[in-house]
């Protein structure tokens, strides 16, 4: 795979930008789904505690109604008398059970209320019961404050049904006497209807009233009535506490794992609680989970569109460079690369542009230097072909002076033909240093005849350089140039100095000569005229022409560096210096051009 990625950066780009974003994106869901779960489960629970709260109102309604009901009833005046008095009548009992049935007539959830004469009065009820529980539970006349009982079950006329009732004694207005005892009994049927509206846990939750003992008075599954919730679920009343509300959790296993809701009722000390299935937050879990799934997998292919098209919008320019480089032809130049962008790829293209047309004008600058090379070439051979016809005319009037013993003439004569005999070197283009200085002395021997007493040559060499290579040709201009120009126009006797000596792995050239000079201005002149390209079919006709051809073949061989330095004062004299590589002598040098 590695090496498989490693064969395209497109791949490696691709795998970087896919790992540094899905990994962060896949935690990022995990987190988000873990946030949304404990959300969803926060929310749930409080929106249950919420459901109790509302239970929670309505029960306090009721058990203040019959409190309030109660206090009614015991400070009524009719009631008074038939609890204080042994003598009442059958329309006095009429009076005082229309009097209750008339108060709880439109409270659906009161089932009975009943008065209980500590004297020999009869028991007045606002119902008929046939049987009760209520005996089993409590002794009414022990009873010396009031209180709840459990959950019983009465025989009415109207049929069976559970209740529980409010019972408390019933004492004198006046000296607080213990009179009797009034019981008000509620229906559980009744009262349970308000533990399904509004539903707990979108109706799959389970709502039970536990008395201040644990026990269910009132629940939404009837099969819980009368039972302690202990025994329902065992240790679960541990984890609830006496705050107003709070949530616990009960049981381990996925299956019978429930969420308990609990509100505190401090009014009586009773408790609502509420059953749900955890189940319910599973579901509601994988929901969440389902979302965020759903909304990872869409980032992921957002982000891998993404990814691939961020990386083919990169990399396309490089494989379009990439495929020009990889088709380019050395015989023809670079190909154009166009790019519309100005990041750092459309300036790798500008380079690459540029390199191609700085490839293409080096390649141009070598064949012009070549053409002017060549050109040099035949400029020379042609200069050599008319030396080699007069060096064998020379050769002939050379014996004739001897023969006819005309010493001078035939000295000349000799030394006119060695020079040019030097001059065609056998074709060849290098030649050892002593040959160069050898030529040097030919041709001041030549115009010492014709101009005696004029000047002088000074040849100084180290030895060492005696057989070292170098471009012929190359002093002879210099010293003509000295004699001619610096010299001959002197009044009196000049001196021409000619030094080689070593620098490093360079031969340095000095021809110096106390001629009258240049001004700055024809030094400058001279200066610039070497700088300029020459015409490319001929040299002009001036004073610098042996100059510019000297310093033209020494940057053609030997490259820019080997040009000539002129140095000139009026009335001093001029200076001319040049620099070229050692080459060893022998064997054959005929190439040594600077390619």
């Amino acid at each position: 795979m590695w090496r498989w990625m490693g064969l395209s950066l497109g791949r490696k780009l691709s795998f970087i930008m896919l790992v540094t974003t899905l990994i962060p994106l896949v935690f990022l869901g995990g987190f988000a789904y873990r946030i949304s779960s404990n959300l969803t489960e926060a929310k749930m629970e409080q929106g249950g505690i919420d459901t109790l709260r509302q239970m929670d109102a309505n029960l306090r309604f009721i058990l203040q109604d019959v409190e309030n009901l109660s206090i009614t009833l015991i400070g009524h005046g009719d009631i008074q008398q038939y609890v204080s008095r042994a003598d009442s009548n059958v329309a006095d009992q009429t009076r005082i059970i229309a009097l209750m049935a008339n108060l709880v007539s439109s409270k659906d959830y009161i089932s009975n209320v009943t008065i209980y004469p500590a004297n020999d009065n009869p028991v007045l009820s606002t119902a008929t019961i046939y049987s009760s529980n209520l005996d089993n539970l409590v002794r009414i006349r022990d009873v010396k404050a009031k209180l709840w009982t459990e959950l019983y079950t009465v025989d009415a006329y109207n049929g069976m049904a559970n209740v529980l009732s409010f019972i408390r004694p019933l004492r004198s207005v006046n000296n607080y006497q213990t009179m009797g005892w009034l019981s008000i009994s509620v229906n559980e049927r009744a009262i349970s209807r308000y533990w399904s509206q509004p539903k707990l846990g979108d109706g799959r939750g389970e709502v039970a009233l536990l008395n201040e003992k644990g026990n269910v008075v009132s629940a939404t599954d009837s099969k819980w009535l009368g039972q302690s919730f202990e025994a329902l679920y065992p240790g679960a009343l541990a984890n609830m506490t006496r705050n107003e509300f709070g949530t616990t959790t009960y049981g381990t296993k996925s299956d019978d794992k429930k969420s308990m809701l609990y509100y505190n009722e401090p009014l009586v000390g009773w408790s609502l609680v509420g059953v749900i299935p955890f189940e319910l937050y599973s579901a509601q879990n994988r929901y969440i989970l389902q979302l965020t799934a759903i909304a990872v997998l869409v980032s992921i292919l957002a982000t891998v569109g993404i990814v691939f098209f961020v990386v083919y919008r990169v990399t396309n320019p490089l494989r379009a460079l990439a495929r020009l480089l990889s088709k380019v032809d050395p015989e023809k130049p670079l190909p154009h690369y166009s790019t519309g962008t100005s990041d750092e790829i459309g300036k790798l293209a500008e380079s690459y542009n540029m390199l191609g047309s700085h490839i293409e004008k080096l390649k141009q600058q070598v064949i012009r230097n070549e053409v002017r090379k060549k050109e040099a070439d035949m400029r020379a051979l042609q200069a050599q072909i008319n030396p080699h016809f007069l060096y064998n005319t020379l050769s002939s009037i050379h014996w004739i002076a001897l023969l006819t013993e005309e010493k001078r003439i035939a000295d000349m004569v000799g030394a006119l033909s060695d020079f040019l005999r030097f001059s065609l070197n056998k074709g060849k283009e290098f030649c050892p240093v002593h040959q160069e200085l050898a030529h040097i002395k030919n041709y001041a021997q030549v115009q010492s005849i014709r101009f005696p007493d004029k000047f002088d040559v000074d040849i100084v060499v180290d030895p060492e350089l005696h057989d070292k290579l170098m471009l012929k040709l190359l002093l002879q201009p210099l010293v003509e140039n000295a004699m001619i120009h610096g010299v001959q126009k002197k009044d009196g006797k000049g001196m021409i100095a000619v030094y080689v000596e070593p620098k490093g792995d360079r031969m340095s050239f000095l021809v110096l000569d106390d001629g009258i000079g240049m001004s700055e201005e024809q030094l400058a002149a001279i200066r610039n005229s070497l700088q300029e390209r020459e015409d490319e079919q001929s040299f002009p006709d001036t004073a610098s022409y042996g100059l510019r051809n000297v310093n033209e073949r020494l940057k053609l061989h030997y490259g820019p560096d080997a040009g000539l330095v002129i140095d000139s004062k009026p009335h001093a004299g001029t200076r001319v210096s040049f620099t070229i590589p050692m080459l060893e002598g022998g064997g054959s040098h005929e190439n040594h051009d600077r390619r």
